[in-house]
Formats: structure tokens, C-alpha cells, sequence
């Protein structure tokens, strides 16, 4: 692990990392050429970052257009390390997207980071993403075949293997039209380049209806901002309005942030463009809605809407249910915050039990500046969370979660607020058990890390040393967002994957790196079978 150098964001526990945001991705179209302040789409993008900061935080990035040029600036780090006023006032334009990752496909270094810029036969083109696609080794064939009918390498028409790939990775980096990263969102960028007598828009349209997977893009060339998303909608992407410009966003916190109206979701299958001409629509492909359930769980702020509904207002509902599924006999419900206080704020509301604050949370402490000593990392979850005594002592405690995914830091959990006096301690998790990976754009542990994959119920009670343990329900997780349970992804939860999945090898965050891929590891086999030995 690379040492702590003042940027880099570093897990104080890499063995227990709980269920990895997806992407934030933002984009701005301003009206005003007017010349007031030529910063303020940079600045806009910022703060649209900012808000979307949850997504990720190994790197962020901004491209300005001012109508004959894209600059992008983009460095590992959060967005108010990565970016400051010296930057933003070097970004003028009209236009701009912004992207903020964790790495999905593609390792943490700063050539993945995004906006990826490419230049076309017209001018350029910058782009961000938000997902995860599955048919990545097929693109990169697609875009090997493109190279060899503009000349610039042999093809034969066969799927290149491994060493093949990696050996047209390295000639293409050699060239003026490199690869110049390891991620999906290189391979689509480098695809709409790749169209010189196409308009943008028009290859668009070639390019998109190819991909396979969960994407939500933001892109632009010099003139006109685009967004897309795929056609089941897994990750979010909303549009906005402001008095002379228009926005899209991952979320609508972000809208918020920047004064932006909400105006409605991107739909499944659409691309949009906005240029001086206006906004105009139009559909790759048909739409079959399959919206992430985990966004309602744990990935969105809880002051954004999907689908017309608070964030909010699903996990307090949530909390209720489960109060009603799973109710206990206790003396005060606390949440392990922050994702776990609006389903107990719920619970308390259901089951009449009330609701306390029994944890204080450290918010500057999730990530690091400085690379943590051994000692300290054996600190774990007290360096995250530290028990309110006075309140907990003797109590019998509902401790509320979003999830458990290895189960180490709820066990480390309970025995802390043992350690601080209480009773007893009833968990519970307000999203069913996790017993699969995604493939589209949440970074989850392996089955074989998936303390629930190996391991029942009971068997995960008596893990974390808890006097109880129960689930939210699928079924009263999706009655709770009050959308049609054939609209919503639940993969990780049930295993159905809504996109078909190629085989195991070609599957992987890091499928687009030299060395071989554990396919066994991605999706085989019962997990965490060592749970019940775990110190």
C-alpha cells in the first residue's frame, strides 16, 4: 500500500471494507457567454462534486470547454484536495462535466482517473462515468477493429487473448491514439472517437446501443454537453435547470446544491444533448427499467430522490417494517451512523422503543493523510465510532445497520459496546442479507469474503456475538421504495443478475491489467467460512 503522502485517500482498514460507492458524475451547460465570471461552470462543477463526494473519493476531475478547447484538470484525492481556487480559475468556459471515482474497472492511479480526454477528427471530446460495463474484452475487439480500418494496426477478426490485448494496449500507447488507462470508460471514449465522419451525437448512437452493462455518462465536446444511460437505468442520473443553462447529475442533492431546478430523470436508453440550439432527446434503445436497489440502502445522500421518493423517507419506512418483521424486547434503538440512523429513527417509530444517540461518529476519520502504524490500525472501529457511556451503560440496546458484507466491523462493534456496559445488544440491518457481487459499479467484497454467502442467520449472530440478529425482508425492502419489484436490480440480494454476464475470466475490476484473472474468486463458491473463528 502506498504510503500516506498528503493526497492519496487510504482506508484505515483495508481488510474490512464495507460496500464501495460508485461514481459521481456532473455536468453544466451555461447560456451566459456574457464574460462576468468565465470560472463560474468550473465552479458550479465543484460544488456539484462536492455534494456527490459519497460516490468517491480516490480521485476527482474537471473538463472546461470554451468553445475551441478542452482543458481537463484531475488528480487523486478528494474534491477539495484535488481542486482550489488557483485551479478553478484557470478553467473558463461555457461547459463543463466532473467526475469523482472509486475504482470499479481499473486500479487507483491517476492515469484512471476521469474526465478521459481523447481528440477526434473534429476537435475532442472528455468524458465521465458511473457504473460498470460487462462486455469490456468485446469493446476492446470492437475498438482494435476501428484502429485496423484507420490503419493503424492489423486485424484478423479474432477475439484477441489476454497477451494480444496487453501486447495492442502497449502499441497503442505508442501511438497518437493510446490507450492511456486501464478502465471500460477509456474503451468508450476511444469508441466515439473513432467515427471522423460522424458528428458526435451520431456516433453516440453507433457506440451506445454496443455497450453492455451499467453506465451513466456525462461527455462533451467543445460546443455541446451530453448525458446517456443505459437501458435498465441501474445507476442514477437526473436533469436540472438553471435560469440560463441546464444540468445533469448523479444525483438530485447535487441539483440542490447548485441552485438547479429538478426537471426529471435521464430515462433508460436515452441520450440527451445541449448545445446553443436547446436540449434534444432521443433513445438508443428501449427502456427495461432495473434501478439499483443498494442506492436506496446505503449509496445516495439521503436528501436525494429517486424515482419521486426521499431517500429518507424509504429508509425510515424501512426501519418501520423491520421494527414490524423483527421486533425486540429493548430499552433504547441506536443507529451505527450515519447510513443506519433514518432506518432507526424508523425502527424506533414502529416499535415504540426509544431512539437515542449511543455512537459518535468521527467524520474526518474513514480516510487517512497518513499512513496508519500497525498499533493504530488494531484500533479498528474505535478510531470510527466511540460510544456515549453514560447512555448505553445497562441498557439493552437495538444497534440499526445498514448492512453487514465480512461482518468484522459489527463485531467489533458489539464487543465495544459490551465493553461500554450494555445489556444487551439486538442488531439489526436494514437490507437483507448481501450474498452476491456487482457487476454494475458497487465494488463489493468476493463470495468468499461474503460473510452471508457461507454462513446462516444464526450462524452470523453467533459471529458477531450479538444476543440477536435479524434482516429487513426483501420483499418489505422493495415494498418500502414503493416501486415495482421487476423495476429494481436486487442481484446483490437474490443473485438475478438483470445483464447477462460473460463468463467468470472476462469479468474483474482489473480485466484491462496485465496479469490473470481469479474468475473462482468472483463468483464461485460458499464465503467466509472462518467467520465463526474469526478473533
Amino acid at each position: 500500500m502506498p504510503g500516506g503522502d498528503g493526497r492519496l485517500t487510504l482506508d484505515l482498514d483495508p481488510q474490512d471494507r464495507g460496500p464501495q460507492d460508485a461514481c459521481g458524475v456532473f455536468g453544466v451547460w451555461s447560456g451566459d457567454r456574457s464574460g462576468a465570471d468565465p470560472t463560474e461552470v468550473a465552479k458550479l462543477t465543484y460544488f456539484g462534486l462536492y455534494a456527490l463526494q459519497h460516490r468517491g473519493q480516490e480521485s476527482a476531475g474537471i473538463a472546461v470547454s470554451n468553445g475551441s478547447q478542452i482543458l481537463v484538470y484531475k488528480d487523486m484525492g478528494l474534491v477539495a484536495q484535488v481542486f482550489d481556487e488557483s485551479h478553478l480559475s484557470s478553467l473558463r468556459g461555457h461547459l463543463a462535466i466532473g467526475h469523482t471515482r472509486y475504482s470499479t474497472t481499473g486500479a487507483s492511479v491517476w492515469e484512471n482517473a476521469q474526465p478521459t480526454f481523447r481528440s477526434t477528427a473534429s476537435g475532442s471530446i472528455a468524458l465521465g462515468h458511473n457504473g460498470n460495463l460487462t462486455n469490456t474484452r468485446e469493446l476492446l475487439e470492437l475498438a482494435e477493429k476501428r484502429a485496423a480500418e484507420s490503419g493503424e494496426l492489423p486485424y484478423d477478426g479474432a477475439t484477441p487473448t489476454e497477451g494480444e490485448a496487453r501486447r495492442w494496449r502497449e502499441g497503442m500507447r505508442a501511438n497518437h491514439n493510446a490507450l492511456h488507462s486501464t478502465t471500460d470508460t477509456e474503451i468508450v471514449t476511444a469508441l466515439l472517437a473513432s467515427y471522423p465522419d460522424l458528428s458526435m451525437e451520431q456516433a453516440a448512437l453507433e457506440v451506445l446501443p454496443q455497450l453492455r452493462g451499467a453506465f451513466s455518462l456525462v461527455f462533451m465536446d467543445e460546443e455541446t454537453l451530453y448525458a446517456a444511460r443505459d437501458p435498465q437505468g441501474i445507476r442514477p442520473l437526473v436533469l436540472g435547470r438553471l435560469e440560463r443553462g441546464w444540468v445533469v447529475a448523479s444525483e438530485t442533492a447535487a441539483l440542490d446544491i447548485v441552485g438547479a431546478s429538478y426537471i426529471r430523470e435521464i430515462e433508460p436508453g436515452e441520450l440527451i444533448a445541449v448545445d446553443a440550439h436547446g436540449l434534444r432527446s432521443s433513445h438508443f434503445a428501449e427502456p427495461a427499467p432495473k434501478g439499483c436497489l443498494f442506492e436506496y440502502v446505503y449509496l445516495a445522500r439521503p436528501d436525494t430522490k429517486i424515482a419521486g421518493r426521499s431517500v429518507h423517507a424509504t429508509r425510515v419506512e424501512v426501519g418501520r417494517r423491520l421494527a414490524q418483521e423483527a421486533p425486540a424486547d429493548a430499552d433504547m434503538v441506536i443507529p451505527v451512523p450515519e447510513s443506519g440512523t433514518p432506518a432507526a429513527v424508523g425502527y424506533s417509530q414502529g416499535s415504540g422503543i426509544p431512539y437515542g444517540l449511543g455512537l459518535v461518529k468521527n467524520s474526518y476519520v474513514g480516510r487517512t493523510f497518513i499512513q496508519p502504524s500497525q498499533t493504530i490500525r488494531q484500533l479498528g472501529i474505535r478510531l470510527k465510532l466511540n460510544p456515549l457511556r453514560e447512555v448505553i451503560a445497562g441498557q439493552r440496546l437495538v444497534v440499526v445497520d445498514d448492512s453487514i458484507v465480512r461482518g468484522n466491523t459489527q463485531r467489533a462493534l458489539v464487543r465495544m459496546l459490551r465493553e461500554a456496559g450494555a445489556a444487551e445488544i439486538h442488531v439489526r440491518i436494514s437490507s437483507p442479507p448481501v450474498k452476491w457481487p456487482c457487476f454494475y459499479g458497487i465494488d463489493f467484497a468476493t463470495p468468499a469474503e461474503l460473510i452471508a454467502n457461507g454462513l446462516a442467520v444464526e450462524e452470523i449472530r453467533a459471529s458477531i456475538d450479538a444476543d440477536s440478529l435479524a434482516y429487513i425482508s426483501l420483499e418489505g425492502l422493495v415494498a418500502a421504495t414503493e416501486q415495482p419489484t421487476e423495476n429494481l436490480c436486487r442481484a446483490c440480494f437474490d443473485g438475478v443478475y438483470p445483464i447477462p454476464l460473460p463468463e467468470p475470466e472476462l469479468l474483474g475490476k482489473h480485466l484491462l491489467e496485465a496479469g490473470p484473472v481469479d474468475a473462482s474468486a468472483l463468483l464461485g463458491g460458499a464465503g467466509a467460512t472462518d467467520a465463526l473463528s474469526r478473533p
